[in-house]
């Protein structure tokens, strides 16, 4: 290598050769914001937080600064005994109604600041007084600080499927993360595990105290529960690559925009079960880089108490997931829909029915028979509500 004298090192065939500072620079720019990785699991027990605090030893012993922002063994020595290898910040402590609480202290991570840090259990909701109310939320600030974070979460927290979850399972999900930031994760690793080597794990008590695992293998841990949540994770894993795919190649220039926004539409009334049509019409608008609109249309039904805590429930879910809620008045609902519909140029509509039988059924068919032929160009959707329990 010599000085071609403008203080370019210059090879043998005479071409300008980067320093390895340059190098450096070029491969490994200065990051704006930290990387997030999320371990995502089907079920309690299947390995998140152990997959975890692997990745973790292996990074610290490339020489990266890794530390513990906050892990949950729940009395798992193997999970115990892998965290005992990793320096660990202390946990912030917090005094609500006389009882002392543990939570994972932000600020001493920002001021310590390591390469890379753990918070363990993203939907956890924090004790009053903490820095904010959820620690998906704490996560956002280690992020913003440049600083990269490995999480932990079971795919019964995303905020949309909270209501597919309760029909799989009849659990209600009351910690859940919103679907955006599932949208904010660089990679995600699904923590896999058979139904067999996971109902060993729960027969051992290696997950929950033995005197509480015939009721869990006899409820959430059912074989038919398991399954259908496994297939949710698989699905939200696919819908993480593809977005991280579509996001490079808008970068790389190699995909030109869509020439058409999906727009979905989702139509609900007072009945409980419209939060399942608008967990449906997320996930569709969301795999399809689309805009969500929930639309109500009063017509002139008085509503009972339990109508409206309903519909309210109803009218917040769509608005947590970021949707446009419409809300009009008219006599007729099929004409509300087609106005709705054309007014706000969506693509697809979730339209729901209840289990009808005998000459029920035939007027709500010749209503979408109508709405099909007036609007040629609309995909409509008509999905079951099964009745609410």
């Amino acid at each position: 290598m010599y000085d071609g004298g403008y203080g370019d090192a210059v090879n043998d065939r005479g071409v300008v050769a980067k320093t390895s500072e340059e190098w450096l620079t070029e491969v490994s720019p200065e990051k704006s914001r930290g990387t997030f990785k999320l371990f995502l699991g089907y079920a309690p027990g299947v390995g998140k937080t152990y997959s975890m605090l692997s990745e973790a030893i292996r990074r610290a012993s490339r020489g990266e600064d890794v530390a513990i922002g906050i892990v949950e063994s729940h009395g798992r020595k193997a999970v115990s005994e892998l965290a005992s290898r990793i320096d660990r910040i202390p946990l912030r402590r917090l005094d609500f109604k006389g009882t002392v609480f543990e939570e994972m202290d932000v600020d001493a991570i920002l001021a310590r600041k390591p390469s890379v840090v753990l918070v363990d259990e993203l939907a956890h909701s924090n004790i009053d007084g903490s820095r904010h109310t959820k620690r998906f939320e704490d996560l956002m600030d280690l992020l913003e600080a440049r600083i990269d974070v490995l999480s932990t979460m079971n795919v019964q927290h995303i905020e949309s499927l909270g209501p597919t979850v309760l029909q799989i399972t009849g659990v209600q999900v009351h910690e859940t993360v919103p679907d955006w930031v599932m949208q904010r994760v660089d990679e995600v690793q699904l923590v896999d595990l058979t139904l067999q080597a996971l109902k060993e794990r729960m027969s051992r008590g290696d997950i929950y105290p033995v005197d509480r695992v015939e009721r869990a293998l006899s409820h959430f841990f059912r074989p038919g529960n398991l399954i259908a949540l496994r297939e949710l994770a698989l699905r939200q894993v696919t819908q993480v690559v593809d977005h991280s795919l579509d996001a490079y190649l808008t970068k790389d220039g190699a995909q030109s925009a869509k020439g058409v926004l999906e727009r979905i539409g989702v139509c609900i009334n007072a009945n409980p079960a419209g939060q399942y049509l608008i967990a449906r019409g997320s996930r569709l608008a969301r795999a399809m880089g689309g805009e969500l609109y929930v639309f109500y249309i009063d017509l002139g039904k008085k509503l009972d108490p339990d109508e409206w805590k309903s519909l309210t429930a109803n009218l917040q879910f769509a608005e947590s997931l970021s949707a446009h809620v419409v809300r009009a008045s008219g006599s007729r609902l099929i004409e509300g829909i087609r106005e709705f519909t054309r007014e706000y140029h969506i693509t697809q509509v979730i339209v729901g029915r209840s289990v009808r039988a005998g000459w029920r059924w035939f007027p709500y068919l010749s209503s979408i028979h109508g709405l099909l032929r007036d609007s040629p160009t609309l995909d409509v959707h008509i999905v079951t509500q099964e009745p609410h329990s």
